[in-house]
């Protein structure tokens, strides 16, 4: 049996749990939900790195759909624009009940997988989705959404992000307060995204295991996306899951390079980084035309979870491809049929087997059932959070 026959012979009993797709806002930005428009139930390439047949293909189990909004959204804006994220996965689920499951418990997970369906949760990704309001939080909650990342690209008024300039150090009291309701609710706390600062708040707050639904290792490629070898370290007293994500920009210290200068370029075209619209992506490929794209491949990925396991052993490991979110892919990991590749890799690098069912289905699963048994013991003991950010802030 070569090693690739041995991935998806694995993945048909322990298929992958990804972290995070963006599918729904591809969908919001191509087609603005027209779900005939892009039928997941047949091929989609050319369009999107997401569809039923390549899930199948993929040895997908589980599925957490971002329910992403971009970070310029704010206020009221932020969260209807969520909520329309939130109906988009709920017409997805009612539209394909033959291949999809809405999951809501780790029990839910496991139901799906015997029923051969793909589990289906929602993520959150940016605090400022709840518009500094803790009851929206729990609303979200109440609607499926199972984690929060506490930022996307740019700071929020109670948490740093990675990716912008130090705000309020870390957590603010007040975003400590989300990190306790968060707990108390049940929802996992995502650690993408934010800065180390922010990290490491959480991690001091949180009676739950925390999740990273999308990076990778900081010590293989230097970008601030990436998570610390300190932070790793402290996810076995915590329980956390890092799941490592397979964006050129974030794991190949080339194409961190390359993509700074194809940034620049873009906004001087007038079209936002992150934009993969037609339009954007015509002025994306002219300039690679020019400087050819440094390439990520499955043995780039490789080398990150490599390492991570060094750093905090295969129990706190888990994968999240960031599909549909991100212009480019690795080579072997083109759209979501790719992730028998990077088994196959790390079966060839003596990884077992039953590390493997850990990092693609048991550590997720795992993850979500403590996060569950937190919140029942902590609802014994409180009631919801009311606390208002001016009050805790100042």
């Amino acid at each position: 049996m070569t090693s690739l026959e041995a991935a998806r012979e694995l993945l048909r009993e322990f298929p992958v749990v990804d972290g995070h797709n963006d599918l729904p806002w591809a969908l919001r930005e191509q087609v603005r939900y027209d779900l005939d428009a892009r039928d997941i139930a047949g091929d989609q390439r050319g369009h999107l790195h997401t569809d039923i047949p390549r899930l199948r293909a993929g040895g997908v189990g589980a599925q957490f759909w971002s329910v992403y909004v971009r970070s310029d959204y704010a206020g009221d804006k932020a969260v209807s624009a969520t909520l329309e994220q939130i109906d988009c996965v709920r017409q997805l689920l009612a539209r394909y009940p033959g291949d999809l499951r809405t999951a809501l418990t780790a029990a839910d997970m496991e139901a799906a997988r015997a029923e051969g369906r793909i589990a289906s949760l929602m993520g959150a990704e940016g605090g400022h989705s709840i518009a500094n309001s803790l009851a929206t939080l729990r609303a979200l909650y109440a609607l499926g959404v199972r984690y929060m990342t506490l930022t996307h690209n740019d700071n929020i008024a109670w948490a740093d992000s990675a990716t912008d300039e130090p705000g309020v150090g870390g957590l603010s009291a007040f975003g400590r307060e989300v990190v306790r309701e968060m707990n108390r609710e049940g929802m996992l706390v995502d650690l993408s995204h934010v800065a180390a600062s922010t990290m490491r708040d959480a991690l001091d707050v949180s009676a739950a295991p925390v999740i990273f639904s999308h990076s990778s290792s900081r010590a293989v490629c230097d970008h601030p996306r990436n998570i610390p070898d300190d932070v790793l370290e402290r996810l076995p007293g915590n329980g956390g899951v890092a799941m490592v994500t397979f964006v050129p920009k974030f794991v190949l210290q080339a194409a961190v390079d390359w993509t700074v200068a194809a940034d620049e370029n873009m906004r001087a075209h007038g079209f936002h980084h992150l934009d993969t619209t037609a339009e954007a992506m015509k002025v994306h490929r002219a300039f690679e035309e020019t400087n050819p794209r440094p390439v990520a491949t499955v043995s780039t990925i490789a080398d990150h979870l490599d390492h991570m396991r060094e750093v905090v052993g295969v129990d706190h490991l888990g994968i999240g491809g960031d599909y549909d979110g991100t212009a480019f892919t690795p080579d072997g990991l083109n759209d979501v049929s790719g992730y028998p590749n990077l088994i196959a890799e790390l079966l060839d690098r003596g990884w077992s087997r039953p590390d493997l069912a850990k990092l693609t289905w048991q550590n997720a699963v795992r993850v979500l059932g403590a996060a569950e048994d937190v919140a029942r013991g902590l609802q014994t003991t409180r009631g919801p959070s009311n606390a208002v950010i001016e009050a805790l802030d100042g």
